[in-house]
């Protein structure tokens, strides 16, 4: 089956309730979306994670070395653009583009075969997810404690067994939310932090030992994504487990975080390391380093999706009879793109999902409202989320 179009969107939404972390503000959401269709009218979605302006224009850079080739061959088309990329996008947006390509071409895959993709990388090894509510970002209001613990406690409400809340403004005030957030959901349920690679080496350790007794489940981007003897030095003086990956790309650069016994829990972001392709070998590498695997998810159905499909071929890591219900990241902030641009048959009740059995990903796109959020305009600076 040959490729006869790709298409990619920019879509964006202005959000009623601007929210900001350590590094940004943000008033605005905007992704890239891709739509690989082939001579007999099947079509697959795909997104990239990072500027969306930027993704769309690397869609674009690699739509003519992929146009007639046989979608079935997704391993040769990631080599391609690989291989068009090496010599100058190692790393960074190029390579988002790539993985929104690629995410296609596994949606694709599996309608053809009548398979979901969960079991074309494998077989669903885990039919149960337990994801975690991610949210509790700031706002500019005098009550932000109290609006950050009513939303603790919605999370809490709605079935979630764990959540994950920013810090990165400081540290006196960072140990003052966690503690407030810790007292009101109560010690049953699991507490993440991020700070976003805000603090020195020396910040993120004086941090993570005023909130040890809080039970933090992981600490996220402590530090620089450039710092790796930071993140090494940092796991081996505190005991909060250490996250990161968001920033890395391909597997070459998950190999230097294990190479540097940077984190405990690696997090690819399928939409930006490479896709589903080169997450299953990241997976494979961070298993051979006895290294977690939690992705990094950020944006529609589309790349929740995507990650939820992963996450149900993951290896135990290590086997035995009773496992805990593997987790994986779902974002629970004013997303409209989400909402109502793409559909999905994943539904989360009493904070389980269970990995869908249709063909492909088990998404589609809204067209109307993709017009209605399509961008025309992209000549904008964009920041990385």
């Amino acid at each position: 089956m040959k490729i006869a179009k790709i298409e990619p969107y920019v879509i964006v939404h202005k959000l009623d309730t601007p929210f900001y972390f350590s590094q940004w503000q943000y008033d605005t959401r905007k992704i890239c979306i891709v739509k690989v269709i082939l001579e007999d009218g099947t079509y697959g979605w795909g997104e990239g994670y990072g500027p969306a302006g930027v993704i769309k224009a690397g869609i674009e850079f690699f739509t003519p070395f992929l146009l007639g080739r046989d979608a079935l061959g997704h391993e040769v088309l990631w080599q391609e653009m690989y291989r068009r990329s090496l010599d100058y996008a190692r790393s960074g947006s190029l390579q988002a583009a790539v993985s929104a390509i690629d995410v296609a071409l596994w949606d694709i895959k599996g309608k053809l075969l009548d398979q979901p993709v969960s079991v074309l990388l494998g077989g669903v090894k885990n039919p149960v997810i337990e994801p975690y509510a991610t949210g509790l970002y700031f706002t500019r209001v005098d009550n932000l404690e109290e609006l950050l613990v009513e939303e603790a406690l919605l999370y809490k409400s709605q079935g979630f067994k764990a959540t994950k809340m920013k810090v990165g403004l400081g540290i006196k005030e960072d140990i003052k939310y966690v503690a407030a957030i810790r007292k009101a959901i109560g010690p049953e349920m699991r507490l993440m932090i991020d700070s976003n690679h805000a603090y020195s080496y020396k910040e993120a350790l004086e941090l993570s030992r005023k909130v040890e007794k809080y039970d933090i489940s992981w600490f996220e981007e402590p530090v620089s994504p450039e710092d790796y003897d930071g993140y090494r030095r940092l796991r081996e003086n505190t005991t909060i487990p250490i996250a990161g990956g968001e920033c890395e790309y391909l597997k070459f650069g998950f190999k230097r975080l294990f190479e540097n016994d940077c984190v405990d829990i690696a997090q690819p972001d399928i939409c930006a390391t490479g896709g589903l392709t080169e997450a299953k070998r990241i997976a494979t590498l961070a298993q051979a380093y006895n290294k977690d695997v939690i992705p990094h998810s950020w944006g529609t159905w589309i790349a929740i999706s995507a990650a939820v499909h992963f996450v149900g071929n993951l290896d135990k890591n290590p086997g035995r009879m009773y496992n805990d219900l593997p987790t994986m990241e779902l974002d629970r902030t004013e997303n409209a793109l989400r909402d109502e641009v793409t559909k999905s048959e994943i539904v989360v009740k009493n904070g389980l999902l269970n990995v869908p059995n249709t063909p492909g990903l088990g998404v589609d796109v809204d067209i109307d409202a993709l017009e209605k959020y399509r961008e025309i305009d992209e000549a904008k600076i964009e920041f990385r989320l």
